[in-house]
Formats: structure tokens, sequence, C-alpha cells
């Protein structure tokens, strides 16, 4: 795997090593139990996986090393890096510009957009429209172009499955940049249609067994399909593909039940011909951190608590794996833990910042489950074990518990 160039602010003096030492016990991923940090009145459950994946490093390094290289140009990213609020602080502080927000609302008019420019494509990827206005003005769009490779081989699935006639179904949430990208590139070459969750996709399949009429389908889908889709000519043939940060035990559920119904209408026999395979399409970095948040999920803990951007979607789907068991404190940083009484965290069902009280339990020891999303920097995590540790008498010495685990 290759190694990025990380600026040194998010690099992680504690998290840094605890990986280390897991990838080198584990080094196929066989084993996604947390590591267990003991420092005697607190003790952390650390996730097998989280943090930056090869994605984000990959964008964080082309975006830095931009900055680094071209002194005195202008530099315009067309949204957010990546969703981590600290990152995209930074790249602001150090003069770069959004051109639109993460729902593309133009913030800078493309007629202030020249040759001269650099545009910096995000993790997310951008669509096909955004990339001919680039080429149009003259502007590179493969040198500072930060897709990450795990989304461009969905789109390159869907071109594909496109080419064959099958019309593409995405899982995904319809405003995400993702999967805004994943839709403008897939309809280059086929039908396509927006999912967002098993609820929806239920009601598609009573529309393809014709239990729904064709206007609650266009009723009910209204926005997340593609020009000129025909209910009744582009649902013969599907495939399903995902926005790369949504859960991907859904994207399979989504599936089976998808192919589960085309078998129902056009019968076992004929499946090859109406429903596509499309699990390699799924993101490994999104598998892992999952597998790793349901591997918290086995183990007692008091409390869980997720670090990483409110509007991130892979962050926010290890909250509500999370949630099923544990109480659970979505914070973007270490200062969201006002003191040992208080915390500040973000509500996913009521989508604001809520304060909650009394959220560590009075014992002599308790344990804590952490872990966080694909774009938070993990030394923003070392801040919150930090901060955690400091409300505590007696605790160990943090190089002494570290160095603790085997082989660290």
């Amino acid at each position: 795997m290759k190694k990025f160039d990380i600026p040194p602010q998010y690099r992680s003096p504690i998290i840094s090593r605890i990986k280390e030492f897991r990838k080198s016990d584990d080094p196929r991923k066989k084993d996604f139990s947390p590591t267990v940090l003991d420092f005697g009145p607190v003790k952390f459950l650390i996730a097998r996986h989280f943090g930056f994946c090869y994605g984000v490093e990959n964008a964080i390094e082309i975006a830095y090393k931009t900055i680094e290289e071209n002194p005195g140009k202008r530099i315009f990213l067309l949204s957010e890096m990546i969703h981590n609020p600290q990152v995209n602080l930074d790249l602001l502080s150090r003069g770069t510009q959004f051109i639109s927000d993460n729902y593309g609302n133009q913030l800078i008019d493309w007629s202030d957009i020249t040759s001269k420019d650099i545009v910096i494509i995000p993790a997310f990827g951008t669509t096909i429209e955004t990339e001919t206005i680039l080429k149009q003005k003259g502007i590179d769009i493969v040198k500072f172009n930060t897709t990450c490779p795990f989304v461009e081989k969905v789109w390159t699935r869907s071109k594909e499955l496109g080419k064959q006639n099958y019309t593409i179904i995405i899982h995904g949430k319809a405003k995400h940049e993702e999967t805004r990208a994943t839709f403008s590139h897939s309809i280059q070459n086929s039908k396509a249609l927006v999912v967002r969750n098993l609820e929806e996709a239920k009601f598609l399949s009573g529309v393809i067994l014709k239990e729904k009429s064709d206007r609650d389908f266009y009723e009910f889908f209204d926005g997340k399909f593609s020009a000129g889709f025909d209910v009744n000519r582009d649902l013969k043939r599907i495939g399903v593909v995902n926005q790369t940060t949504m859960l991907s035990s859904e994207t399979q559920e989504i599936a089976d039940l998808l192919r589960e119904t085309m078998i129902q209408k056009y019968g076992s026999e004929n499946i090859k011909e109406h429903f596509a395979d499309t699990h390699d399409t799924l993101c490994y970095a999104t598998n892992d951190n999952q597998s790793a948040t349901l591997g918290l999920l086995k183990e007692h803990a008091d409390l869980a608590v997720v670090v990483g951007g409110y509007n991130s979607s892979n962050t926010s789907h290890l909250v509500e794996l999370l949630e099923q068991r544990f109480d659970t404190y979505f914070i973007s940083d270490a200062e969201k833990i006002i003191s040992e009484k208080l915390i500040s965290h973000f509500d996913l069902g009521l989508h604001k910042e809520i304060v909650t009280e009394e959220y560590l339990p009075a014992k002599d020891q308790i344990t804590i489950a952490v872990t966080s999303g694909a774009s938070c920097p993990d030394s923003i995590v070392d801040d919150v074990l930090n901060k955690l540790l400091a409300f505590y008498q007696n605790v160990k010495n943090i190089d002494l518990v570290i160095a603790s685990l085997s082989g660290v």
C-alpha cells in the first residue's frame, strides 16, 4: 500500500502506534476485535480500523502539495475536500476557496474562474457537467483531480453495465457530492435511479412487481431518476452500485432484495438477463471500518464516542451502528467534550448539536468504545483520548500502556 505525505498536524503519536501494532500483528485483517487500552479508572476500546482511508490520504497529499508548489496562484476547491471541518478550515486558511457548497450551490461564479487558476477536484469526484465547464476554461482536470480510486471503480462498473443495457440503481443520498457525481457519470451510458435505503428499495420492488403504479414511482422518486426514465422499459434489467460511504451491509440487502424481486418476476433461470452482480463495487475501507464497528458491538462498554465531521456520511453510519447498543456521542473534536459533566454532540435524529449532562457514569472503572470516520485525522482522536483521561486521577502512563501491547 502506498505511503502518503500527510501534513504533521494530522499525524498521531498515540493512534499511529496502535495502528502499526495491529497491522504487524494482523496483516491480513482477520481480527476485527478492538485494541484495549487500560488506564486504570478508564479503559478505551479502540476500533480495529478507522480514520483516514486511501482515498482521503491521496486527496490530502495532492491538495497540500498543490498549495506548496504554486505560491501566488489562485487555488480553488470545487467543494469541501473531504467531510472534515478541521481539514477544510485549514485549507481555507491557506488561501484556497470553495466554488460551491456540499449541495452544489454556487459560492463563486464560473465567470470568475480563468485558465490561470487551479481547481482541485475533491475525493468525492465531480459531475460530467462540471468537468466540461473546467475543460472549456482550459483548466487541467487530471493533475489536480483527487477523486478516490474506489469511487472511480464504481463509475467504471456503471459504464460497463450501461453498455449492456442495464439501468443503474445507485444506493446513496441524492444530494451527496459523490452520488451526484456517480449519477452524472452513469447516465452517460444508461438510465439511473438513486435509492436512499432499504425502505425505498422495497417501494421500488413494489413498482417492478406492479404492486404500485407508474404514477406512484414518478411521485415517490421525483428528482432521483434520469431524464426520460420509462418505468415500464427501464426496470427490466438492473444493477446496483453504491455511494462508497454508505453501509455496505445495507447495499447488500438492497441488492439481495432487488435480485429476489427480479427472480419473482422473471424466474431464477432468467436472472442473469435481468440482474447484474455488482458486489465488487463496495469500498474496502468502508467495509473494514464498519466491520471494526461491529467488532466493538461485541464488547461491553459504558458509552461510545465517534469522532468526525457531522456531514460525513460514512461517520454517521458508524454512529447508527453503535447506537444500537451503546449511549453514543458523535463529536467533531475534543473541544466538544466540555467537562467531565457535559458533552456537546450531534444528534442524527434531531439533525442538530445538543448538550448532554452526566455522560460519564460514576464508576470505579468505565469503558469507552472509540472510533472515527474515514475523513477524521488520527491526531483529533488523540486529543479526544487525552481530554477524557484528564478527568481521572491516578491514570497509568500513556506510553507504558501502549508499550504493554505486544510488539509496540
